[in-house]
């Protein structure tokens, strides 16, 4: 296992120091989801939620999320990002047992730099699904944000790693 690069020789928390580092293309992409009761999912696809056009306040929500990431981790580079894709989809139409659906969420995030942009990409889910949760609360409190993992990166020393490998794969 690698060593946490966040600690310094004694123990103690410290920001990376990345300036001796190539400057890449770095990529990382995560997902998520919000479940929730049917008739939610119904009236934010008709655009018939209180609160307006949930899923693009929500897609901005995930972009400002990802350009503020170093301001919510406390030891993550501020980082000029070239690009922030959010997207959403509906990743289970028909109720589970649970008599819930779900509503995925897809953020993108790129950047040239030293360093990757993985927080970012979670930051961004997290803050698109979490402005859903907000602008729908007032028809459905049980709502729930759940599998919010890094699905792919690109970039740096590590290499190439997607969920589905499990594995870096080390490039050149």
């Amino acid at each position: 296992m690698d060593k946490l690069t966040h600690f310094d020789a004694q123990g103690q928390a410290h920001m990376v120091d990345v300036s001796d580092k190539p400057a890449t293309v770095r990529l990382g992409v995560a997902s998520g989801c919000i479940r929730m009761q049917p008739e939610t999912l119904r009236r934010i696809q008709a655009g018939e939620a209180g609160k307006g056009d949930v899923l693009g306040v929500a897609r901005i929500a995930g972009i400002q999320g990802a350009k503020r990431t170093a301001d919510w981790i406390p030891l993550c580079h501020p980082i000029a990002l070239t690009r922030v894709a959010v997207a959403f989809s509906v990743v289970q139409a028909e109720p589970a047992e649970d008599g819930l659906v779900a509503l995925g969420c897809t953020a993108t995030v790129q950047t040239v730099g030293p360093t990757g942009v993985e927080m970012e990409a979670l930051v961004a889910v997290q803050a698109a699904l979490l402005t859903v949760y907000d602008m729908c609360k007032a028809m459905d409190r049980g709502m729930l944000i759940t599998d919010v993992g890094l699905q792919e990166k690109q970039g740096g020393r590590s290499g190439h790693w997607t969920r589905a490998s499990g594995n870096n794969v080390r490039q050149g």
